[in-house]
């Protein structure tokens, strides 16, 4: 039996020193297979938009994301809502630079962003501005422009073909509150295209969060019309995608269609659809992925030269039937 003994130790040891070769192997095939770390970051931005997340704000974020891709950095998206506080710690992040939406009262945004420029955090803000002695940096469209060149496509395409005086309405939203700050550059614009073919002054009416506020508003606006020669509405510009849809659907279920001009807002394929059947006439579309782009490429060039373009107006489209067709 002794002679055994050692004979069986030394199978043990290599036994034992063969698990522990093979361990070592296995161990290196997963170091190997572990993602190689790539190029740090180069910034950290932060985006500050309203709660809502309809197509419009949707896109924003998808542009920001890009630039932020091709820049090696990082976005992070955050509400603007006062009530969560999330602007007015900003200045204590630590990020890079912001790109703010300003729905707020202006002297209420004001005072947020002189905290974030006295942190020496680049600042861009979109959709609205806020005037300052030192104005910040900003991406959007010029809604003046917007009102002039709807003015001029409600002169187009009327309903029956008409040619008389426009009776307009603007229905302006809190889920687009952008549009409603700058309203009186709006109506300037479709003021000024028009001149003398409005039949009176543009109406103007506002539709809350509620996504069917729109459909209450057409319904009270087409039945009080017979006792109220007032309200001889002809055009109704809607300033908010969900507006534009249910009051689409709401004209055809009055049984109204073709005989009040409906100009939208918005490139949802639902409105899309409704400017082809011709429920809806135009819709107004702003490239809300260009704005989030290139709100990011003007914080990295404040970041990194101390400089950038004062304003970019990123326009409009307006979308119509025969464009539509034209795209197939």
């Amino acid at each position: 039996m002794k002679p055994l003994l050692p004979l069986g130790l030394l199978v043990s040891g290599l036994l034992a020193a063969t698990a522990f070769f093979v361990s070592i192997y296995k161990a290196g095939g997963l170091t190997s297979l572990a993602p190689v770390p790539g190029p740090a970051l180069v910034y950290h931005f932060s985006l500050y938009l309203p709660d809502s997340r309809n197509s419009f704000f949707a896109g924003i974020i998808r542009g920001a994301e890009q630039a932020a891709a091709e820049l090696n950095s990082a976005v992070s998206v955050h509400s603007i809502d006062p009530a969560k506080n999330e602007l007015e710690t900003a200045a204590y992040t630590g990020v890079d630079g912001v790109v703010v939406c300003p729905y707020l009262e202006d002297a209420l945004a004001r005072r947020q962003l002189e905290r974030l420029r006295e942190r020496q955090i680049p600042v861009v803000l979109i959709n609205h501005n806020i005037p300052g002695d030192q104005p910040w940096p900003f991406i959007g469209t010029n809604n003046y422009d917007m009102g002039r060149r709807i003015g001029l496509v409600s002169l187009e395409q009327r309903p029956g073909g008409a040619k008389g005086p426009l009776r307009l309405a603007l229905v302006y939203s809190d889920k687009a509150p952008g549009i409603y700050a700058e309203r009186e550059l709006m109506e300037m614009g479709i003021a000024a295209a028009l001149g003398n073919r409005l039949s009176g002054p543009i109406m103007h009416f506002r539709t809350n969060l509620n996504p069917l506020d729109a459909e209450a508003l057409l319904y009270r606006l087409f039945r009080k019309a017979p006792a109220e020669p007032g309200l001889d509405i002809n055009t109704i510009v809607f300033t908010d995608p969900t507006d534009t849809i249910a009051a689409a659907q709401t004209l055809v279920d009055m049984n109204m269609v073709g005989r009040i001009r409906v100009i939208g807002f918005g490139a949802d394929p639902e409105i899309a659809e409704n400017v082809r059947k011709g429920v809806v006439s135009c819709t107004v579309v702003i490239d809300s992925e260009r704005i989030g782009y290139e709100a990011l490429r003007s914080l990295a060039a404040l970041r990194t030269t101390g400089y950038t373009s004062a304003s970019i107006d990123t326009g409009i489209d307006i979308i119509t039937a025969g464009s539509l067709r034209e795209k197939r």
